[in-house]
């Protein structure tokens, strides 16, 4: 088991991008001793936070082809 403190605890949802309302939140459950509610937060967080790098990725996808298809073209 990792032992974190609250100060810990803060700077590693910082750290993750949480915004002072979700930090909020996840201490009040803290305090509740309500972990089941916690880590459905920090879950629902993450799913948010991968949707979005899945959303970039595309991005990144389609940019890398357009980059292919215009050296392509260069070279003909």
């Amino acid at each position: 088991m990792v032992a974190m403190n609250a100060e810990q605890m803060r700077e590693c949802l910082t750290d993750a991008g949480c915004d002072e309302a979700l930090i909020g939140q996840f201490e009040a459950l803290r305090w509740s001793d309500r972990q089941k509610d916690q880590l459905r937060l920090l879950n629902d967080y993450r799913r948010q936070l991968l949707e979005r790098i899945h959303a970039e990725q595309k991005k990144l996808d389609c940019l890398d082809y357009l980059l292919y298809a215009v050296k392509s073209n260069a070279s003909v």
